[in-house]
């Protein structure tokens, strides 16, 4: 372990010339650690850094993976909460909360936008159905402790969610369980704008050859003709059939030799 003597401030220095106190930075400790077959050296007591290094070591690379991939959405998830000052309760409480709204807006409604709006609302149930199933508990259980609580105590309720600690329902927001509000408005607008996307689709443009019959194998000769209705051929049939049967040589028309007539002098 080496100590690196104490300096002023630290700037970026694109040389090795002129390398005075300036430009050095402070570090209270440096040393070299060896983790696994890799070794590293790790500066610490480094009062102006503003980065980190975060070292995952797993067994596999998928797990690693997974681990970056986790480490990667906490750190956004924090960076969201930091750059919004407002939170929702999580949990599935939002959800259930606004669930709960909409059915009672769709019954204000005429026609069919009424069933449109309960749609809506039933999919929003997803969320703490999801993470119910996810905790292992009975998500059906805990879908109806949810509306009864959101509906009865509208004040107090509105923030209630799935307890995965006690397996049940809870107070989200008094456990601390939030959601920052942007993140929450931005995922339930990309949700809907992918809904409507899917239901303007009016028509979709499939291959043929899927709505053909499974394909047979094709008899000596000759190819499978699977998508042919002119000339009395029909569906399914084999090319070779309708060139007579004996595949090019049918279609030649008699011509004795068949393929071969067509060769030159030096033909066989």
């Amino acid at each position: 372990m080496i100590r690196v003597g104490r300096a002023t401030g630290g700037r970026v220095q694109t040389s090795v010339q002129n390398m005075g106190d300036d430009v050095i930075g402070k570090c209270d400790v440096f040393e070299e650690r060896q983790v696994g077959d890799e070794r590293y050296n790790v500066f610490q007591g480094c009062p102006k850094a503003k980065t980190a290094t975060f070292v995952l070591r797993g067994g596999t690379e998928q797990f690693i993976e997974e681990s970056e991939r986790s480490v990667h959405d906490a750190i956004c998830v924090v960076k969201r909460c930091i750059s919004s000052s407002r939170v929702v309760a999580g949990g599935g409480a939002i959800e259930m909360e606004l669930s709960k709204r909409l059915k009672d807006y769709a019954m204000k409604i005429d026609g069919k936008v009424q069933h449109v709006v309960k749609a809506f609302a039933k999919a929003l149930e997803i969320i703490p159905r999801q993470l119910s199933e996810n905790a292992g508990f009975d998500s059906t259980d805990i879908i109806m402790q949810l509306r009864n609580i959101h509906h009865k105590d509208s004040e107090a309720g509105k923030w209630h969610g799935v307890d995965i600690d006690k397996e049940g329902i809870c107070n989200t927001f008094e456990k601390f369980v939030w959601e920052p509000m942007m993140s929450k408005i931005n995922s339930m607008s990309s949700a809907t704008e992918a809904a409507c996307l899917v239901l303007s689709i009016d028509e979709t443009v499939t291959n043929p050859k899927h709505e053909a019959q499974p394909d047979k194998p094709a008899g000596r000769g000759g190819m499978a003709y699977g998508a042919g209705r002119g000339a009395g051929m029909g569906r399914g049939r084999m090319l070779s059939q309708a060139m007579g049967g004996q595949g090019l040589k049918g279609m030649a028309g008699g011509m004795g030799r068949g393929v071969r007539a067509y060769k030159g002098k030096g033909g066989r």
